[in-house]
């Protein structure tokens, strides 16, 4: 497809995979797609926008429009592959060389890192979707909304429950973590602010 053709107001896949694929590779993982398993999914989605013709510009973004591919895409993977669990292992990531950063630093963002990424996969997939793309792709609701074909109500009601249900677990993900007792946890202002 030609992205660059007059009068065309569609955006090819081929741009839209150089400019959008990490992304969706990105969250494809966060809803629980394996890891071996991403970059077949990855092609799926690519896949799909290609029968679709690209994507057409409008109320959705298309990073929002990959995004619900996307969400189906995982669906059918995972009906169709038997469930097995895999855990990100922060040791397999090289650190840079020359690295002038401690490493109890590093230690202390890997930690950080584990901690949202297990509380995001505590939730619900249909309140993961909302809250990955809302919090962590900054889409807007209205976007998110029109890619995913639900009322914006709705978008908001399941980014509320999403944030209440991070919260909770990534607040006892810490306390596991410290061995201290329940504290009360102080809202944050949203996109994840103070988490890490």
């Amino acid at each position: 497809m030609d992205d660059d053709a007059p009068g065309n107001p569609r955006v090819g896949v081929e741009r839209l995979f150089r400019e959008h694929a990490e992304f969706v590779a990105s969250f494809l993982h966060r809803l629980g797609v394996p890891e071996a398993d991403v970059d077949d999914t990855v092609q799926e989605v690519f896949t799909v926008a290609y029968r679709k013709g690209g994507f057409e510009p409008g109320r959705a973004t298309a990073r929002s429009w990959l995004g619900a591919i996307a969400v189906r895409a995982a669906s059918t993977r995972r009906r169709t592959l038997r469930r097995r669990r895999e855990v990100f292992d922060p040791s397999g990531v090289a650190e840079p060389e020359g690295s002038a950063i401690a490493p109890q630093h590093v230690l202390e963002a890997r930690q950080a890192l584990q901690r949202v990424e297990r509380a995001i996969a505590t939730l619900d997939v249909k309140l993961r979707v909302v809250f990955v793309l809302f919090e962590m792709e900054d889409e807007d609701c209205q976007a998110i909304a029109t890619a995913l074909d639900l009322p914006l109500g709705t978008v908001y009601s399941r980014l509320h429950a999403a944030r209440k249900r991070f919260t909770e677990a990534h607040t006892a993900l810490l306390q596991e973590g410290s061995g201290t007792a329940p504290q009360p946890v102080a809202r944050s202002a949203g996109r994840l602010g103070g988490v890490l």
